[in-house]
């Protein structure tokens, strides 16, 4: 599935407006029937466009509530859990690989989600462009693309300008959860983190959090703890 293909005249295409340094790359990947189908019959319902212009939680959702914000959220499985079990948050999810937009968009209709919304864009954009700011109680980052090759470090998501940027969309109080599967960006996440002005760290100084029970366990992240693999936590709050 390239990210050019289209179905009945819809272009599952992400949307872009920058051509700064990107951390993530488009991937592969077929796209079932059932996806595909999706973007004909739920992303009216579902989806958000860069070109809508500022993102106003109360008219997509009909309410107030405290609002999530996930940047990447691949196939949209702990999103779904997330949103089903939080009912009283409201959840707005950002990716860019065609497939998840489409399986998300399709669970979500077959468990007539009310409290998603999503767009197939790039995440800096849509902060940039849509997302106001003090507006957001939880801002989710998990699993990022690690970029382990140190040449490639620079493409890590998670850097100082990136962290400022959500510190300006988060509320005073609210929280950036961020979590790794790779110690060395845990480390590089910390490190950012705990330099960060405005932000303090939930746990304490330098220290990594318990996953708050809020974030379910992927089978990925299973799969890992059975190979003896870790994951770290880490929740920085807004205090200024």
């Amino acid at each position: 599935m390239s990210e050019d293909d289209s179905k009945d005249g819809l272009t599952l295409k992400p949307e872009f407006k920058r051509k700064d340094i990107r951390s993530y790359v488009i991937r592969g990947g077929r796209m079932t029937p059932g996806q595909k189908s999706a973007f004909d019959r739920q992303w009216a319902r579902f989806g958000v466009s860069l070109y809508d212009g500022a993102f106003n939680p109360v008219e997509a959702f009909g309410r107030e509530a405290p609002l999530v914000l996930e940047i990447g959220f691949g196939m949209g499985d702990s999103f779904h859990q997330m949103a089903m079990a939080e009912a009283d948050k409201d959840f707005v999810g950002i990716e860019v690989h065609p497939p998840g937009v489409g399986r998300l968009i399709n669970t979500a209709g077959l468990d007539d989600l009310n409290n998603i919304r999503v767009y197939m864009a790039d995440a800096i954009d849509v902060l940039d462009d849509c997302i106001a700011d003090n507006s957001v109680d939880r801002f989710q980052l998990y699993f990022p693309d690690p970029w382990h090759k140190k040449k490639h470090n620079k493409r890590r998501i998670v850097q100082p300008e990136f962290v400022q940027k959500i510190r300006q969309k988060l509320k005073v109080g609210g929280v950036f959860h961020l979590a790794t599967d790779w110690e060395n960006y845990a480390d590089h996440m910390m490190e950012v983190m705990s330099h960060a002005e405005g932000y303090s760290n939930q746990a304490s100084e330098y220290q990594f959090s318990a996953r708050p029970d809020f974030r379910p366990i992927t089978k990925f992240e299973k799969r890992g703890e059975r190979l003896g693999h870790g994951v770290w936590d880490l929740l920085f709050e807004r205090d200024a």
